[in-house]
């Protein structure tokens, strides 16, 4: 792979921020239908993804990648989608490890067939694995991704994943007040202990399908204060600009949990991260309406500098802050207590969460 042919000046948006993160959707199928993501309602089966013809090919998203990292990224991720669909996917993370420049190569699964990829996996390269998982019990569960698949299938790939060396694995809860709110300290006495760190994000109104009502998120603030009334935790000191998770430890020694607050509090003012969805654009927040075909350019012979001069100026004209705007447009105008004005937004699933 080699490195970018030229090292440019990292670039920044209009508020400063700089761009270090790249989140790579590999695909964008699924095999959950989680009613925050892909409500099967929407996503059933006549619905029309992508043709393997329109999704990037491998050598083409590692092109892109060094494009971006000649720009400062640092840190790839890739996510779908459910990104252990796409087929042979340790060779992509070949690739990109192989990438001069890229510190660090992760992936975000819903953890269904990660005990059957793992090995591969590691074997490839990958540096951190980071899985889905909104409930033990098997009712919530299949309540939250609208599938018979059992939850301890997803338990034992986060178990296989440790097995091989992923250490640890970053497990995400998404909590909806009224639906898994009840298995918050299920789901924390589970983790705790061991080697995983759980982290509580707040219920966030991604895409147009999934039915947001600011009703049902519970405020990150209130899940801490339930988890501290069992067992005391202790602010762990911030992380660098970019990082998203409010990280604590248990005072007993039980391990970490983290707190993300995209709703209640917003971290726009940090943000370095840009997304390429599966057919090939480029998005500058995860509630974006609108994306930069990249694809386009890239097919019709576009060579690295090229792209990396297309992604600079879109990154250069960036001005997202859009959970900062929604928090304050709900404050003005709904007291607090209602949903603000909402533009459309590409779905989740086509660009990673």
């Amino acid at each position: 792979m080699g490195a970018p042919s030229q090292r440019l000046a990292p670039v920044a948006d209009s508020f400063g921020r700089p761009l270090r993160d790249l989140r790579i959707s590999v695909t964008d199928r699924c095999n959950l239908r989680c009613r925050y993501c892909m409500p099967r309602e929407v996503f059933g089966r006549s619905f029309q993804f992508l043709e393997h013809s329109e999704l990037l090919r491998f050598e083409e998203i590692a092109l892109l990648a060094r494009a971006f990292v000649a720009l400062g990224v640092r840190d790839v991720r890739l996510t779908g989608g459910e990104p252990l669909l796409r087929r042979d996917i340790e060779r992509l993370v070949s690739m990109l490890k192989a990438t001069a420049g890229v510190r660090e190569v992760a992936l975000t699964t819903n953890g269904t067939i990660l005990a059957h990829k793992a090995q591969a996996l590691r074997e490839a390269g990958l540096d951190r694995v980071t899985v889905s998982l909104d409930a033990l019990d098997q009712r919530t569960f299949q309540l939250m991704t609208d599938t018979p698949i059992a939850p301890e299938r997803v338990l034992e790939g986060i178990e296989a994943a440790l097995a091989v060396g992923f250490r640890p694995v970053k497990v995400n809860m998404v909590v909806r007040r009224g639906v898994n709110d009840h298995c918050i300290l299920p789901m924390a006495e589970r983790f705790r202990g061991s080697d995983h760190i759980l982290r509580f994000i707040e219920y966030m109104d991604v895409g147009e399908s999934n039915g947001w009502r600011l009703a049902e998120v519970l405020p990150a603030a209130q899940v801490r204060a339930l988890i501290e009334s069992r067992w005391p935790l202790e602010a762990i000191d911030e992380e660098p600009l970019g990082t998203v998770a409010r990280r604590y430890r248990y005072r007993d020694g039980g391990g970490e949990v983290g707190f993300i607050a995209s709703v209640s509090e917003p971290f726009c003012g940090g943000c370095t991260r840009a997304r390429l969805s599966a057919e090939g654009h480029l998005y500058t927040c995860l509630f974006a309406s609108r994306g930069l075909d990249l694809r386009g350019p890239l097919r019709a012979g576009a060579g690295e500098r090229e792209l990396a001069a297309l992604i600079a100026g879109a990154w250069a004209a960036r001005r997202d802050r859009y959970s900062q705007l929604r928090s304050e447009r709900t404050r003005v105008e709904a007291g607090g207590g209602g949903e603000g004005r909402r533009s459309a937004k590409v779905e989740m699933s086509y660009i990673g969460g």
